[in-house]
């Protein structure tokens, strides 16, 4: 459900946030610190987050009804 897919967006954005630390480590890009940086407008942020959170939930519940299209076809 809904739950789970926020348990995997906030892991993911982890994932991403701790590679791209150990990949720009000591390159001088600051790209990471950008990532974790918090913005002035937190009303702007929370709505590019709930944009991308329900593109990631349509992605995954496309991708579901692929799976049980394949799976109807297949018996």
């Amino acid at each position: 459900g809904a739950r789970f897919v926020h348990i995997v967006y906030c892991f993911a954005r982890y994932v991403m946030i701790e590679e791209t630390k150990k990949l720009c480590g000591g390159t001088g890009i600051p790209f990471a610190e950008a990532v974790v940086w918090t913005p002035e407008d937190m009303y702007i942020a929370e709505a590019r987050h709930r944009v991308a959170y329900h593109k990631l939930l349509q992605v995954l519940q496309r991708e579901d009804f692929v799976v049980q299209e394949y799976k109807k076809k297949a018996q």
